[in-house]
């Protein structure tokens, strides 16, 4: 994408845009953890529209690709959560601010969100948070902590379910929250685009036969993400007859050596062996969802948003999905819905026969049929969650400080 075409998708109006001109700031512990991908995203927009974004952070892997595409990265120990030097790290942050001209603070983490908010509050500077997870820690003293993510001028949620959380804990709050939900890559997970042998890469790579189907579950190893769901769901399914299928885990295990224990002990016991798979993380995710025949995000706790659920449906590929949280907004699914409405199953969290319900569902789907709703979910989410929308959406909130 050019500058031109980018700055015309953020800013489709005549004139400059409303940010040209104005120096905007993003603080992030690292820039490389999941999720940074946005800042970067909109680092892009930014400059496009000839706005000057910057981007404070302990480094990460993605610096060089946010230099790239028209960001500058500045050097800041934001990881820390040490008190004292929070303490430190406002004053820091707020000699950065006046010495750059900085007129708009942007924090997505908990603690440099404490240090922006104290380095923006005198003199006043605009000062946005995004509140992208549950935030469910027990306590007065986590309940505080976390109260920041609700303190920005403008609070950006991820998600509706998202906006209702925060209106929950903070009712002062909703009247500053705008939802963004966040972009999806369409030029990455593009089924048209994607190379049949990296497919059968995968498919050789998990030990799948030609001639066998996938159930896919693509999350990492926590027990939340309803892994043991999943596997008393095929226990149930083998157990009816089901053949030629093969359930797997992908996922990285990200040093919880316990849990995988108790997984491998589950597929032990229910005698899956060979059929349900842990194959650790998966570097092509647009290829593992291809090769599914269904993916399933079988949660058994509320998610603020799924982006693999929003992936597989890019990709064209079938999803269930438990009934709570974001899952629910993504999956147009509810039981009144005919089939022929349908972007995906939801079932209720936990429930192993309602998810082998859905599974075999969808395992029978004809052509026509699997065909016609992959065509729905693919043009919903491209037209609900672009990196396009994202970032004017994201833009016009911070246009809307800076007007005031």
């Amino acid at each position: 994408m050019t500058w031109q075409s980018l700055s015309a998708a953020v800013w489709p109006q005549r004139g400059p845009h409303p940010l040209a001109g104005q120096t905007i700031l993003q603080i992030v512990p690292v820039l490389g953890a999941d999720g940074t991908e946005q800042i970067i995203e909109i680092a892009e927009a930014l400059a496009s529209v000839g706005a000057r974004p910057l981007v404070a952070s302990a480094g990460g892997r993605l610096v060089p690709e946010l230099q790239a595409k028209g960001g500058l990265w500045l050097p800041f120990p934001a990881q820390t959560k040490n008190p004292l030097a929070m303490a430190l790290n406002k004053r820091k942050l707020a000699h950065l601010i006046w010495r750059e001209r900085v007129t708009l603070v942007h924090a997505r983490s908990r603690a440099p969100a404490w240090v922006a908010y104290g380095a923006t509050r005198r003199p006043r500077i605009a000062f946005v948070t995004t509140y992208h997870a549950g935030y469910s820690g027990g306590g007065v003293f986590k309940l505080n902590y976390n109260a920041v993510m609700a303190k920005g001028d403008i609070v950006i949620a991820n998600s509706a379910f998202t906006a209702q959380h925060i209106a929950s804990l903070y009712p002062a709050v909703s009247g500053r929250v705008r939802v963004v939900a966040r972009g999806i890559d369409f030029r990455v997970f593009a089924p048209q685009d994607v190379d049949a042998a990296r497919v059968l890469a995968l498919r050789n790579a998990w030990n799948v036969g030609s001639d066998e189907r996938i159930v896919l579950l693509p999350a990492r190893l926590v027990a939340h993400k309803g892994h043991k769901v999943l596997i008393e769901a095929a226990r149930l399914l083998t157990s009816a007859g089901l053949r030629g299928v093969k359930f797997i885990l992908a996922g990285d295990e990200q040093g919880r050596g316990a849990y995988v224990r108790e997984l491998d002990a589950a597929i032990a016991k229910a005698g899956l062996e060979g059929i349900v798979r842990r194959t650790g993380h998966c570097a092509d995710m647009p290829a593992a969802l291809l090769a599914a025949t269904v993916a399933v995000i079988p949660a058994t706790e509320p998610e603020t948003f799924s982006r693999v659920t929003a992936e597989a449906q890019a990709m064209g590929t079938p999803v269930v999905v438990s009934d709570l949280g974001g899952l629910a907004e993504i999956v147009a699914a509810p039981p009144q819905v005919a089939i022929a409405e349908r972007t995906g199953w939801r079932v209720p969290p936990g429930d192993a026969r309602a998810l082998a319900a859905a599974v075999y569902d969808v395992l029978m789907l004809g052509a026509s049929a699997r065909e016609a709703m992959s065509l729905r979910a693919r043009t919903q989410v491209l037209g609900r969650y672009s990196v396009a929308r994202m970032q004017a959406e994201t833009l016009a909130a911070y246009a809307e400080l800076i007007g005031r």
